[in-house]
């Protein structure tokens, strides 16, 4: 298993997973050009996307999902609620699969999960992606973390999970007061010091990879997020996901 970080943060979000010749893809924020500079630049040679996955209907995850899909003749799976709220985002589709959280589908050699997460978006989802050996698990813009989050997360062998921001930062910082009420809300992203706390809620000895994502452009920084999760997880490798350029893909046990 592989998997490409193409883009993380609030100005576009793509990750990509490949197993065994299958690619599904989770999200893309990104226009088409700049989708297919970043794949390159992680240094996947893959082939066309198998379906895509859709978390939520924000512009930051949706804007180049409709023209990936279409290029490729590729599915995209989203929740019900998701469906209906990125309807114009999304444009005509080869087909679209309504995929109601708490499903899970198969891909090949991959099945794929969907389970709720508290956000500020119609019906938004996390995923977990299993192959014989592994658990991937996905949850990039969430508020807080409650039971079924923290049960979905439990066993993954990795994880790709949002370290927003630095609390500090964000109440010290010059976003407009509403705005930062938003963030910090329990419908908003996970500051460190809440990922962090979940991580170690989650983690364990078989918990090889984990990727920071959606780090704050202005109101966090990568070393303050690796920071807070290496105080509560030792072993596994971890890596801060960046916005303006693509992680080198990462493989999976």
């Amino acid at each position: 298993m592989r998997v490409a970080v193409l883009a993380s943060g609030s100005r576009g979000n793509a990750v990509v997973v490949e197993h065994d010749g299958l690619v599904l893809y989770f999200d893309s924020g990104l226009s088409g050009k700049e989708h297919a500079r970043r794949l390159r630049q992680s240094g996947l040679d893959c082939p066309p996307p198998s379906a895509v996955f859709l978390s939520h209907e924000h512009s930051d995850h949706l804007k180049g999902v409709g023209v990936l899909a279409r290029r490729f003749g590729a599915p995209v799976y989203a929740s019900p609620g998701t469906a209906r709220a990125a309807a114009s985002g999304l444009g005509k589709l080869p087909e679209l699969v309504r995929m109601p959280n708490g499903d899970t589908v198969d891909m090949g050699p991959l099945q794929v999960s969907s389970f709720s997460v508290p956000h500020d978006a119609a019906d938004p989802s996390g995923y977990v992606i299993q192959w014989c050996g592994g658990r991937l698990g996905i949850a990039t813009d969430l508020g807080t973390a409650g039971p079924l989050v923290r049960a979905r997360l439990s066993d993954c062998t990795a994880l790709l999970l949002e370290f927003n921001h630095d609390l500090e930062m964000l109440w010290n910082g010059s976003y407009p007061w509403p705005l930062k009420q938003r963030i910090a809300s329990s419908t908003g992203h996970l500051s460190n010091e809440s990922a962090a706390e979940l991580l170690g809620s989650v983690g364990h000895g078989g918990l090889g990879l984990v990727v920071l994502a959606h780090l704050s452009a202005e109101n966090n920084r990568p070393d303050l997020a690796v920071s807070a999760a290496r105080e509560v997880l030792e072993g596994p490798a971890v890596y801060a996901g960046l916005q303006d350029r693509a992680l080198v893909a990462l493989d999976i046990e």
